[in-house]
């Protein structure tokens, strides 16, 4: 039982909160039963250590369960100690480090995908969470990552993702161009979500979206700069019915996404 919210291992994982920590150790933070039931699920190899209070390795026989399967030990803390690890007020009893698990930009293309979400310069890590969630319901392929968009391993990213992290490769590429030059090498469109393109629905009616494709989304307050819209083969708004003034990001990608799922199953007959 660890019982010292102050130890040398205790401060360790506290410090995975900060992205310097995550970039020297290459590990990350994770948080809840929802997050550690969904690792021990799709990458038990990924788990470094995991932590549970008394009452939360109580609360989740499914999650003991396969936490033996996968030979993984938990070890037992006080709700003190657990508090000092996490970075979210009320922990729910259980923590894990877990080993960053990036995919190469061109294993993400070189797997044949139909569809992609390019995030570029996001910064906001419930939205980069919130689109990555989106991406693994809409069955997409991979999310890539590009710019300075936020740290995937970022503690808000991965709670917003509630385990889609686990789902899909998420790649984390610098260049854009590099990776738009990557994406039409595999036979993707670029499509760009932006507020000063054509209407997505005339794209729709086109035939546009049941291609394979790749979505490109932009940082929240300024949306994509010209050099990267250039970068596109259509640039596509959604269309505002009501009186709001513009749909928050993730919830545009969500509908940019679900649309080329649709459109790409019907085409496809599944």
């Amino acid at each position: 039982m660890l019982e010292n919210p102050r130890s040398p291992r205790v401060r360790a994982v506290a410090k995975l909160t900060k992205r310097s920590a995550r970039a020297e150790t290459g590990l990350y933070l994770l948080e809840g039963p929802q997050a550690v039931r969904e690792a021990l699920t799709y990458r038990p190899d990924a788990i470094v250590e995991l932590f549970a209070t008394t009452n939360g390795w109580e609360k989740h026989p499914d999650i003991r369960a396969k936490a033996a399967d996968a030979g993984v030990d938990a070890v037992h803390v006080t709700d003190y100690v657990l508090g000092a690890m996490a970075d979210t007020v009320t922990p729910q009893g259980l923590v894990a480090v877990v080993r960053q698990t990036p995919t190469a930009v061109r294993e993400v293309f070189a797997s044949a995908p139909r569809l992609v979400a390019i995030c570029e310069e996001i910064r906001d890590p419930g939205n980069l969470g919130t689109i990555i969630r989106a991406a693994d319901a809409a069955g997409a392929d991979a999310v890539v990552l590009t710019g300075r968009t936020v740290d995937p391993y970022n503690p808000k990213v991965v709670r917003a993702t509630t385990g889609s992290l686990f789902h899909l490769p998420v790649s984390v590429a610098a260049d854009l161009r590099e990776v738009i030059a990557h994406a039409h090498a595999a036979g993707l469109n670029v499509l760009a979500a932006d507020v000063k393109g054509d209407d997505l629905l005339a794209a729709r009616a086109e035939g546009v979206l049941a291609q394979p494709t790749a979505w490109l989304f932009g940082n929240e307050a300024r949306g994509l700069e010209d050099d990267a819209l250039a970068l596109a083969d259509h640039v596509l708004k959604l269309p505002i019915f009501g009186r709001a003034e513009s749909l928050n990001l993730a919830t545009a990608a969500s509908v940019c996404l679900y649309e080329s799922a649709f459109a790409q199953r019907a085409a496809s007959g599944s």
